[in-house]
């Protein structure tokens, strides 16, 4: 499902950092024993890095700064990629693996030796995969499908554990808290599953009144926060999470609230991201209950992803109600001043995650792609640049 875009019409051909190379033999062999067939019967070519087309084009002076820099724009083509704002299908796990949910089917992309699999999946009929997410040591992948099933998988064997049940519609939002798999629906309900128990369900939640499309446990595993298409944002206590009483709402958000970020530095500080009709970020006090900062960005918000070097902030945006095409920034924490953009032709970010160590992220586009950012920052000036 992920195609080879060959360049000057060679089709083994790619470019990277951005030196020009061909694939060695004994991987070529191997790419062309997993090739798929589309619709019509014609074979699809796997998907490496390769330079992005503008990259190319650049002067030799730019070329030789990348290079100095040892940092470069990659893209990943991936068509089937759903353009669904409530859905979260693109996840990068603690093993460097990518996850992404292409149509129906999810592939991995190993980030230490570029490998692509596909997990082979056996939900019948037209129903696709609607959230993604890897569990904290990565170990498991946990799959939550437009059927409403939700699903276990082994990442090492590539083989189901288990199924989990209690919802009725999709599921397009998980979230991960040691052994508790936390589960959104378009239901309106967050369930939380002991993954161990053999009835894996321990609570169910119903404040929302209409779908969860955004769940995050706080890094200190004691708090949850949910966004909705009804604007409002919960948090809840680990330690209550069977009374349904939640310890905050947050209701000042104008449009449905999916992207949820919490602060790696600053104990209890959530960030939240509203969609098209409200297009702000909120930083929120949760010992206070209330918000530290506001800022508008005049576009959706797609993604939150907080820099663990800095105390600053990545957006990623979606569609605007202006002419205003910019897709990703960089916001300083706390103030929301803007510190960087990007707004050059790039698609509209549809989804975010970051790698590991925090140096570098991967954007979903509206065009099928998947656009991998490496970021930079010098001893004199410690400002960031994008590749």
């Amino acid at each position: 499902m992920w195609r080879l875009e060959s360049d000057w019409n060679s089709p083994n051909r790619l470019l990277s950092n951005p030196v020009e190379y061909y694939f060695p033999n004994e991987y070529k062999k191997k790419v062309e024993e997993i090739l798929n067939l589309d619709s019509e019967g014609r074979p699809f070519r796997m998907l490496v890095f390769r330079g992005s087309p503008k990259t190319c084009r650049r002067s030799s002076r730019l070329i030789e700064e990348m290079e100095q820099d040892r940092t470069e724009e990659k893209i990943l083509h991936a068509p089937l990629l759903r353009a669904d704002y409530y859905l979260n299908i693109v996840d990068w796990g603690k093993n460097n693996v990518v996850a992404v949910a292409l149509g129906s089917e999810v592939y991995l992309w190993n980030g230490n030796n570029g490998r692509i699999h596909k997990l082979e999946q056996t939900i019948p009929g037209n129903h696709y995969p609607t959230s993604l997410a890897w569990s904290e040591n990565a170990k498991t992948m946990a799959i939550g499908f437009s059927n409403s099933e939700l699903q276990l998988w082994d990442a090492e064997t590539s083989q189901m554990i288990r199924s989990l049940e209690g919802h009725r519609k999709r599921v397009g939002s998980l979230s991960w808290n040691r052994n508790c798999l936390t589960s959104g629906s378009y239901d309106r309900s967050i369930i939380n599953h002991d993954v161990r128990a053999r009835t894996s369900s321990t609570s169910c939640l119903q404040v929302h009144t209409a779908e969860v499309c955004g769940l995050k446990w706080s890094r200190e595993c004691n708090l949850l926060a949910s966004g909705g298409n009804d604007n409002t944002v919960y948090i809840w206590d680990a330690s209550n999470m069977k009374s349904s009483k939640f310890l905050h709402r947050f209701n000042d958000h104008h449009a449905a609230v999916k992207s949820l970020a919490w602060c790696p530095y600053q104990y209890k500080t959530l960030a939240s991201g509203g969609g098209l009709q409200d297009r702000c970020i909120k930083l929120w006090n949760l010992q206070t209950g209330k918000c530290i900062n506001s800022i508008d960005t005049s576009a959706q918000i797609r993604g939150l992803e907080w820099n663990r070097h800095r105390k600053e902030i990545l957006s990623g945006h979606g569609y605007s109600l202006t002419h205003q095409e910019t897709n990703l920034c960089i916001w300083k924490y706390p103030s929301l001043s803007k510190v960087w953009e990007l707004n050059r032709q790039v698609s509209k970010v549809l989804y975010l995650s970051q790698n590991p160590d925090g140096s570098t992220v991967v954007s979903a586009g509206l065009d099928e792609t998947l656009r991998f950012w490496k970021v930079l920052w010098t001893t004199q000036d410690q400002q960031f640049e994008f590749r």
